[in-house]
């Protein structure tokens, strides 16, 4: 036998605030700038908070100088209301507005009650402050929350609002979503495309940066597929459509992250369930610390107690926890879409940090899914060019995968036209070419008709494809899938991140499944599966104790074990629309090593969260305890409320800023 070796290839989310500190102050900031000047928006914004402060500063002032004589009674009463005012009456009314609603235990009806008692008992400036801190504090709040929002929509704010579409001789601008599967379009330099398409032009270079999160152009061929979303870089493109607009990549990826920040994590949901019964039990546990030490204290003075209680309202505000919580998965979610990794939900972030076992297919997962000729073997009877040709012309008859990469292995194409080319199921084809019978198939074609076959294919591994002509063997071709250029780096990075076990179960037979997984270095593997093989593979794996499965596949056969996997991760670039629509986690750009940054980013917002539950509970516990027995002041008590709050914000939106490796 001759060889020939060939070398292988609008976020506008919904984020329903809560009850509590999610609801909107009025006055204070709606979450919209109407003003058309930002600068100025920003500052009328802020400018209540900044007038009571002045106030507030000059009053403090006045007192501890006591610069003018008349500053009492009251003309000081009068002050310091109107220091409040700006930033107390929002709260207020808020708080009003819940009452009637039935909602009585919320941040605005503890805030307004601690701040209108402090007046009550003449502490007019520190019932000022805590009302102006507590006001500053939810600026910052929500300043931090539309920045996580931004980052997310400006990642992905890239929804084409045009297309060139080519009709009547012409192209014409018209709305992207009355563009039909089939139409030819045009993008020039600079501009996105507007739908999902295959390329006629020869080649195009693109910014796809919005889709998989990477800066590097992504150069592309006449015939390959282009995704909307992506920017054209270089020359004017023609591509014809194959998605119409609200199917295209881009509306899926905005749709996945617009629903994603309504599905709340089971620690989100939790810390907003305790809220409401924490509120009412530190309420009443206020009104005992005011009246119960009449019954068990000498000299019982109601003003001193009423302010201990007042202390004990404003450290009880929920805010630091029912904020600084949901802005950490939004912080989660938006660095995932930095990185091309779309996470359905908050859930799935924490999901995915309990994860002991990643279980992968192979072919368009770890493999580019793109098949390519290795070997040409011939007989001495034919020449190599003779024997391509032969094969050639009946693979013309094929639509298999495997007919298309012998297809493409000379560009010219066939010289030789095949006749009455019959399909043998499950075996190959039979034809005649130049008068001659050939046969092209596998080997249970060849024994089936008698055919002699060489010894030496036994002992092949790839995927081989044998022909016959006229009863005699005339040689093979060993066609390949290869491994994507960061399979080795993902699967290393995946065991750096933790975890214990890494299995392979694929359609493809058994040898190429057992040698790719051997030499990626993966724990098990099993190949030749249908896909309720593997879905049986996966429950069985879920129900060893303490055993959290990933499942990583691209096609429409992995979609029932991506659905009953405890995390599904699709390939978002070549994957089917079923696997991406039924995965939890998308890789947009089929790289396996995300997989290991969507772990590192879920443990990050899993320990961020958690810290900022700490940092909030012990510090409230702890002025509580200081505030009961009379040794914390109200100021004590802001940065137990607002000062913890801001520290737990400046904690999660580390999450934005940090740069993932």
């Amino acid at each position: 036998m001759k060889k020939k070796k060939v070398n292988l290839r609008d976020l506008e989310t919904k984020e329903h605030r809560s009850e509590h500190s999610h609801a909107r102050q009025p006055g204070l900031d709606d979450g919209h700038n109407h003003s058309s000047p930002k600068k100025i928006s920003n500052f009328r914004t802020y400018l209540p908070a900044i007038f009571s402060f002045v106030m507030l500063i000059i009053g403090i002032a006045i007192d501890y100088f006591e610069a003018i004589p008349f500053f009492s009674g009251w003309f000081r009463i009068v002050w310091f209301s109107v220091a409040y005012i700006p930033v107390g009456f929002p709260v207020i009314k808020e708080g009003w507005n819940s009452i009637k609603k039935g909602d009585f235990f919320t941040e605005f009806f503890l805030m307004s009650i601690a701040t209108l008692g402090a007046f009550a008992i003449g502490e007019y400036p520190e019932g000022v402050a805590v009302m102006l801190f507590y006001a500053v504090g939810e600026l910052f709040q929500n300043a931090a929350v539309n920045r996580a929002k931004g980052n997310i929509k400006a990642l992905l704010d890239v929804r084409p609002n045009e297309a060139l579409v080519f009709r009547d001789g012409d192209f014409i601008s018209v709305n992207p979503e009355t563009v039909a599967i089939g139409e030819k379009i045009q993008v020039r330099v600079g501009e996105k495309v507007p739908l999902d398409g295959m390329l006629l032009s020869e080649k195009g270079s693109f910014n796809t940066a919005a889709l998989t999160g990477e800066s590097k152009p992504d150069t592309i061929a006449k015939d390959e597929k282009v995704f909307a979303g992506s920017i054209n870089l270089d020359g004017v493109i023609e591509m014809e459509t194959t998605k119409e607009f609200k199917d295209s990549s881009i509306a899926r990826i905005l749709d996945m992250v617009q629903n994603a920040t309504a599905r709340k994590s089971k620690t989100e949901l939790f810390i907003r369930k305790f809220a409401r019964i924490y509120t009412p039990i530190v309420v009443f546990l206020a009104i005992g610390l005011t009246f119960l030490p009449y019954f068990f204290v000498g000299d019982y003075v109601f003003r001193e107690w009423l302010y201990r209680a007042l202390i004990f309202l404003v450290i009880s505000c929920p805010c630091a926890l029912v904020i600084s919580i949901p802005l950490g998965y939004f912080g989660g979610l938006g660095a995932a879409s930095r990185n091309g990794i779309l996470f359905k939900g908050a859930s799935f972030l924490d999901a995915m940090t309990k994860v002991k076992t990643i279980v992968m297919d192979k072919t368009g997962t770890v493999t580019k899914g793109v098949f390519k000729i290795k070997e040409v073997v011939t007989s001495s009877a034919f020449t190599e060019s003779e024997f391509v040709q032969y094969l050639m012309s009946m693979e013309e008859q094929s639509t298999h995968p495997i007919a298309k990469a012998i297809l493409e292995y000379k560009a010219e194409g066939a010289d030789f036209e095949a006749t009455e080319v019959t399909e043998v199921a499950g075996k190959g084809l039979k034809g005649t070419v130049n008068g001659r019978t050939v046969l092209v198939g596998n080997k249970a074609l060849m024994t089936s008709n008698k055919i002699e076959v060489s010894s030496e294919t036994d002992s092949i591994v790839e995927s081989i494809v044998m022909v016959a002509i006229d009863g005699k063997f005339a040689g093979y071709v060993t066609i390949a899938d290869e491994l994507k250029n960061d399979a080795h780096q993902a699967i290393k990075q995946i065991r750096q991140s933790g975890i214990s076990k890494i299995i392979m179960l694929s359609g493809d037979k058994d040898s190429i499944t057992q040698q790719v997984a051997k030499e990626l270095k993966i724990d098990w593997a099993k190949g030749g599966l249908l896909p309720e093989d593997k879905l049986n593979e996966v429950e069985k794996l879920k129900k060893q104790l303490d055993t959290k499965v990933a499942f990583i596949g691209d096609g429409i056969n992995d979609a029932p074990v991506l659905a009953a996997s405890d995390v599904g991760i699709a390939m978002g670039g070549l994957g089917s629309d079923v696997a991406i629509e039924t995965a939890d986690v998308i890789i947009q750009n089929d790289q396996p090593s995300k997989i290991a940054r969507a772990i590192q980013i879920g443990r990050s917002t899993r320990r961020i969260v958690w810290q900022n539950i700490g940092l909030a509970f012990g510090v409230k516990v702890l002025v509580m305890a200081l505030g009961a027995f009379g040794i914390a002041t109200m100021w004590e008590a802001v940065f137990a409320d607002v000062g913890v709050a801001f520290l737990a914000i400046l904690n999660a939106i580390r999450l934005q800023k940090k740069v993932w490796h």
